[in-house]
């Protein structure tokens, strides 16, 4: 059982753990090659994937669940972590161009709060993008993985919950090909499942990887035919503004 950030941190540092960074970043960057100027949130324990934004985003910051405490990062330097409570965010709204969510929503006890959550903080023209264990997977079921607990998820079931909290699916892929072994022989030929598993047998993929925009409008008013703007149709239930942003990533 995952219960702290000491254990991802543990799977991580291990062979197999740097094959999955190593794998996984190279997805990303294909969704995201390029993030100069932008703001980059990363929410559950996205720090394995955050390194590579450093260098031309505005500012990157990780947000972590008190349920498993917080790491530092980045090593060496000002701290870029901080602690959220429940589902709410400390962050303002509409100031986060991007978001990366991984062992994140697999682990939430209140998915339809966190993704408005993520929905409030990002901007008109924020993306988000989730990483999940897919369901029908290896990865799913092998305790000793963080992709191993928590809920996860089957491709439509992601893409319905996304749908119905207001976020427009833009692109989606399968990642993590390689089987849950740690034996050296699957950790040194990673790459050559990855591609092998791409075109041969996508349904295989440890992982699910969807790319999401933030809808604006929730519909359309049957009396006037005009769109309804997301932020007045009462689906958000309240106004949020007042949540405070963390001084160290302010002004």
């Amino acid at each position: 059982m995952y219960r702290s950030v000491y254990d991802f941190r543990t799977f991580y540092n291990s062979p197999l753990g740097f094959a999955v960074q190593g794998i996984l970043n190279r997805r990303i960057s294909m969704f995201w090659p390029d993030t100069h100027g932008l703001r980059v949130m990363g929410c559950g324990y996205a720090v394995p994937y955050l390194e590579r934004f450093t260098d031309d985003a505005e500012r990157v910051f990780a947000m972590m669940s008190s349920r498993f405490g917080a790491d530092t990062w980045p090593k060496e330097q000002k701290n870029l972590v901080y602690l959220s409570s429940g589902a709410s965010l400390p962050i303002e709204n509409a100031s986060i161009d991007r978001v990366i969510l991984v062992h994140h929503l697999e682990y939430c006890e209140h998915l339809q709060s966190n993704l408005h959550e993520i929905w409030r903080v990002l901007k008109p023209n924020g993306r988000v993008l989730v990483i999940v264990p897919n369901r029908a997977a290896l990865w799913a079921r092998v305790e000793w993985s963080p992709f191993g607990h928590g809920a996860p998820y089957s491709l439509s079931q992601l893409c319905f919950s996304l749908r119905e909290n207001l976020f427009v699916q833009e692109r989606t892929q399968g990642a993590l090909f390689v089987p849950p072994f740690k034996f050296s022989f699957f950790i040194r030929s990673s790459n050559v499942f990855e591609q092998i598993g791409r075109v041969c047998l996508p349904v295989a993929a440890g992982v699910h990887i969807i790319e999401a925009s933030k809808q604006l409008y929730a519909g359309v008013d049957k009396g006037s035919g005009s769109r309804v703007p997301a932020v007045e149709s009462g689906l958000f239930g309240g106004d949020p503004a007042g949540v405070p942003v963390p001084q160290n990533f302010s002004g």
